[in-house]
Formats: C-alpha cells, structure tokens, sequence
C-alpha cells in the first residue's frame, strides 16, 4: 500500500514539473500562430453539372423521311418556328383515302334518306287504305318494317360517317405531325437527326433536337450522404467552373431530392431526360441538391461541372485562430475550447475560449482572444502542442 502510494506521489510531482518546464519554455522551443482578422465561413463542398432549367427535346410523331431540317446547334428561334419537315406521301394518301371514303358515305346516306321517306309514304297510305278497308293487315305491317328497316339503316350509316371522320380527324393530325413547329422560345442546343435520315416512329418517339431557355439554368449537384443532413432549401450557396475559377455565381438551395439516384445512373448529365445518363457503378451514395442561376450574359453553358459550395454558417471579419490548436472541454458545451497562449515573457497560458463559424482550418474566437495573441500551435520539432 506505501508503494503505491510513493508511486502516485512521484507521478504527480512529475506531472507538474512537466507543467511548470512547459510553461517556462523559451519562445523559440514552441510554434506560434498570432491571432488575425479574417472572413471564414462553414460549407459543405461538392460538384455539379449545369443544365438548363426549362428546355424540351422535340420529337418526330410520325414515321418518314426528313426532307428539311431547318436549324442547327447554335440557332436561336421563336416558338412556332418551322422546324423539321417529314415526307407527307404515306399521311397523305391515308388522308385523301378517308376524305373519299367519307364522301362515299354520306352519298349512301342520302340515298338511304330518300329510300326512307319514300318506305314513310307508302306506310302512310297502307294505314290509310287499311282505315278503308281496301288492304291486308300484312300489307300494313310489311310497311312498317320497310319503314323501320329504312331508319335503322340511316343510323348506321350516320354511326359509321362518325367512326370515319374521327378516323379522319386523327389522320389529319398525323398528316400535321410531318411539319415540326417548335414549342417554345430558346436555344438550339443538339440536333440528333439529319436531312433524309429516315425516323421510325413505331414503338417510340424518336428524339431531333432539344430546345433549350439557356438565361436560366438549374445546378444539379451531388451531396454525400455524409454531408446531406447539412444541406436544406433556402441556404445560400456558391460555385465556380472549371473554366472560370475566378467568378463565383451565387444562389440559394431550392430542393433536395428524396432519394440517391438509382445505381449507375449520373443525375442531370443526360441530353434526352432530366436525370438518367448511365455512369459507372459506385457504392458512394450521394444524394442530388438543385438551385438556380440567372445566366443572363450567356457564359454558363450545359453540361459544364460546376465547384459547389453550400455556405452552412459565415463570419465577416472575424477574429479567427487556427482549428489544429482547439482543445475541448469536457463536459462543456460543444462551442467551448481551451487554447494555450505565448506570453511576452516567452512563458505559455491556458485560456478558455468560446467559438463560433468553424471548420477544419479557422474557428471564430468569439471572447477569450484579441488579435496578435500569439496562440501555439505546435513544438519547434514539428510536434503538435498538447497540455
């Protein structure tokens, strides 16, 4: 029992012998950093790819041969625009072949009116006669089947005058399909198809060209699931291109999908949907945030990958110290630090200290440190100060 006692007794004088030598340590046996003024921010990093918020790929309805494409990449065009013209010959000929046999028809069906008003008169003399008593009783009754036979008749041919011309209705359209108008304002941005490129319209609609509003375009961003719980509608946020390090656009989060886009599929990297484009297999799961950015002078472009910054929290102007040289407290709340200070006299003091915006380089020292405070940050050795 004394010797364990004896031996607690000398870890404790070394322990604070240890403290005082640390604290009367000359200057130039520590590494120091002077507290300074700066902006820093809290944010959540990530890439994105550009798309235009509103656009449309326009497709062919019809099957046929391009006889004019009348646009390419590039061109700019008002809505209903002519754009693309198919061979009408098969649409035609379908068109005139119901127009006839509608005309076909109706003859018929006047004709069977003439036969009904003709089966009405000779009903009404055969009751007529029969009142008299100078006919059959089947003389009357075969009138009146003639009769009814005759209106059942133009009935029929009135359903199938009505069959026809829906049936014609509906040729027309597609005849209309073969002339291509475009459906709103914008931007040629692809052209899939070619003049005398034949389009096969059976199964699917085959896609021409896509036409794009590019004064607004939408950043479809891809979060960690590690980070996604940071990122909410409405927080501000910033990017840069590849191409333009030095500009940043600004805007503010407007969604945060539900749901990682399904395995192997790249989100808003397509050129005929919003959000499918085969990519590779990945276990990361990252989930999909979209703003909005004015692109009024036209130099954001589609399918350029954008630098994202989600801006969680910021401080202008602050006065900041390095995060490497934060010691926490245990206990206390999550914003309380301790930080060891040099003193003039090259000696070292402990001082708590409550910070704001943080992240992994600068914390905000909200009290507790002026600027010039000269806060250690390691050893003259390279290693990190400890208490």
């Amino acid at each position: 029992m004394r010797r364990i006692a004896y031996l607690l007794l000398v870890f404790l004088l070394i322990s604070v012998a240890t403290g005082y030598l640390w604290a009367r340590r000359p200057s130039g046996e520590v590494e120091s950093t002077a507290a300074w003024r700066a902006s820093i921010e809290s944010s959540v990093t990530a890439f994105g790819t550009l798309q235009p918020r509103r656009y449309v790929d326009v497709g062919a309805q019809v099957s046929g041969q391009i006889l004019r494409l009348g646009v390419q990449p590039g061109d700019t065009i008002e809505k209903g625009q002519l754009l693309v013209e198919i061979d009408p010959s098969v649409q035609r000929a379908t068109v005139d072949a119901g127009r006839a046999s509608l005309a076909g028809l109706r003859a018929q069906l006047a004709d069977q009116r003439a036969q009904h008003r003709l089966a009405s008169q000779q009903h009404a003399r055969q009751r007529q006669m029969a009142a008299d008593g100078a006919t059959r009783e089947e003389d009357v009754q075969n009138a009146e089947a003639a009769l009814a036979s005759a209106a059942a008749r133009i009935d029929n041919l009135e359903a199938q005058i009505a069959q026809t011309q829906a049936t014609l209705k509906a040729d027309e359209a597609r005849l209309g399909y073969t002339r291509i108008y475009a459906p709103m304002a914008g931007t040629v941005v692809s052209v899939a198809a070619r003049e005398g490129q034949t389009l096969n319209a059976t199964y699917q609609t085959p896609d021409v060209l896509r036409i794009a509003d590019l004064s607004s375009m939408t950043v479809w961003s891809e979060v960690s699931e590690a980070d996604v719980g940071r990122v909410k509608a409405g927080m501000p946020v910033y990017f840069t291109t590849l191409g333009n390090s030095r500009r940043r656009w600004h805007g503010k989060v407007r969604q945060v999908l539900p749901a990682p886009p399904p395995p192997g599929v790249k989100t808003g990297a397509s050129d005929s949907s919003t959000a499918a484009a085969p990519a590779a297999p990945s276990k990361v799961v990252v989930y999909t945030a979209l703003f909005d950015i004015d692109n009024a002078d036209g130099e954001l472009m589609p399918q350029m990958t954008a630098q994202v910054t989600f801006v969680e929290s910021s401080a202008a102007e602050t006065v900041v110290v390095p995060a490497a040289a934060l010691v926490p407290v245990p206990g206390a709340d999550a914003d309380r630090f301790t930080v060891r200070v040099l003193r003039t006299d090259g000696s070292v003091e402990t001082r708590p200290l409550r910070v704001g915006v943080r992240n992994r380089v600068v914390a905000q020292a909200l009290d507790g440190i002026q600027v010039g405070d000269r806060i250690v940050t390691g050893l003259a050795d390279g290693k990190t100060a400890k208490p």
